[in-house]
């Protein structure tokens, strides 16, 4: 517990800076008294139970699958960090130590134990039904663990606790990636005693009925796919064209996204059964023009601002006056900005890996460089104030430079599409027109269904 509490306003900070945006919606529902139990769907890993436990001030107690405890350091730090053994039998199938289907079942009924326990004190536990982690935007057939550790706590007290379940779809719109957006869309809490009566007349049913509560409420607030190919064009659509489908986007908030998300998947499942030609139109349009836009090194968004006028000058006076400052910040932040990355990427090929990986090396690498720095400074210097001041100026020079380096790189673009021939510009231009007209033509047959 003392491991949890040290830690929990270092990570804080660390996926304040991961992430660009982490919004709640509805955050009073993560912070209601306990006895409180949180389910959640799993598409990345330990980020998952992070990001939800930053927004509760009392500490979470995690169920997570065994297998995380086998390895000595990442097994002390999983205890050290509250979390609770579950037993799953493909996490022991092959191995020496193997667990019997009753040994599975001894262990499981422990955790449970321990679960009844946290929650019978008013504590909170998070769940994530699914049972395992996939960076997929889809909700796997949910386990009933979650409902039968709800029920079995209330059932010890007549159903009299007050335990609460409350559903938070968690929504990445970019897992893998540095300083993308999260959104955690929490659902009104589940009263578990409601269902008292149906408990007591047939158990299992009671388990069952809670788990379809729970997926039916965990479904309503996420962005969920049929398929790769489906959820890959609905994306396409959105990153490249989703303000011209949505201009009314409020900036402020992360839903607008969720609900566009949400309405292109199924205006792609409509159009798959309803109209598939023109479906196939858009996707083969598309593509073709994605592709040669990443021909010529650039994005839509580049070929769309350059057309407007008043853009050049703005352009290099920027990169002039910026140049400094970015110098700086890159010098001082690439090496504890890179290290997180180039470990991901040799410890796991698996997406729903990644963020955590970097968050975890990156809370070491950044402290430890600026640390190393700010020494030389003041070995250097011999003045503590000139010393401070460097150490302060580090983050803010980092971030600076993460988003002139961003800014440049648009920028960059806008100028390669100037230097296109005149041919290849025409093509773009008309590409792109055709694709916004097939998006308003497809737009209005939908929305008049």
């Amino acid at each position: 517990m003392l491991f949890y509490t040290v830690m929990k306003p270092v990570v804080r900070l660390g996926l304040r800076v991961f992430f660009r945006r982490l919004e709640v919606r509805h955050p009073e529902r993560l912070r209601l008294p306990g006895p409180l139990m949180l389910c959640s769907n799993h598409p990345n890993t330990l980020m998952d139970p992070l990001v939800t436990a930053i927004q509760r001030h009392e500490p979470i107690a995690f169920l997570a699958k065994s297998s995380f405890f086998k390895n000595p350091i990442l097994g002390a730090i999983m205890r050290s960090g509250n979390c609770i053994p579950i037993y799953r039998r493909q996490d022991s199938e092959g191995s020496a130590n193997a667990l019997s289907p009753a040994q599975l079942t001894a262990s499981n009924e422990a955790s449970f134990g321990r679960c009844y326990d946290y929650l019978e004190r008013g504590g909170t536990v998070m769940i994530f039904p699914e049972g395992t982690s996939v960076s997929e935007r889809r909700l796997r057939p949910l386990k009933t663990g979650a409902a039968r550790i709800a029920l079995g706590t209330e059932a010890r007290h007549d159903f009299k606790l007050g335990l609460k379940l409350v559903c938070v779809g968690t929504n990445y719109f970019d897992p893998s990636h540095f300083r993308s957006d999260v959104l955690l869309n929490v659902a009104a809490p589940i009263e578990v005693a409601s269902y008292a009566a149906r408990y007591r007349e047939d158990p299992d049913a009671a388990a069952d009925e809670l788990t379809e509560e729970i997926r039916l409420r965990l479904t309503r607030r996420l962005v969920i796919s049929r398929d790769a190919a489906d959820d890959q064009l609905a994306q396409q659509v959105e990153r490249t064209f989703g303000d011209h489908l949505n201009p009314d986007d409020d900036p402020t908030t992360l839903y607008d996204n969720f609900q566009l998300s949400r309405t292109l998947l199924d205006a792609v499942a409509w159009f798959e059964q309803h109209d598939p030609n023109r479906l196939a139109d858009l996707r083969s349009t598309l593509t073709t023009y994605l592709a040669d836009l990443e021909k010529y090194k650039l994005d839509d968004d580049a070929l769309d601002q350059s057309q407007r006028p008043g853009t050049r000058l703005a352009d290099y006076l920027n990169l002039v006056l910026g140049f400094p400052v970015w110098l700086y910040g890159l010098i001082t932040n690439y090496v504890p900005y890179k290290i997180p990355s180039a470990v991901a990427d040799r410890a796991t090929k698996e997406t729903e890996f990644i963020a955590a990986i970097m968050l975890g090396v990156g809370i070491v690498t950044f402290p430890l460089a600026y640390a190393v720095e700010d020494a030389a400074v003041q070995h250097w210097t011999h003045d503590w104030r000139l010393a401070a001041l460097f150490v302060i100026s580090l983050p803010l020079a980092g971030f600076y430079a993460l988003g002139y380096w961003q800014t440049l790189s648009a920028r960059l673009k806008r100028l390669r599409v100037r230097r296109l021939p005149a041919a290849a510009l025409a093509h773009l231009q008309g590409q792109r027109t055709a694709i916004l007209r097939l998006l308003d033509e497809a737009q209005a047959a939908y929305l008049s269904k």
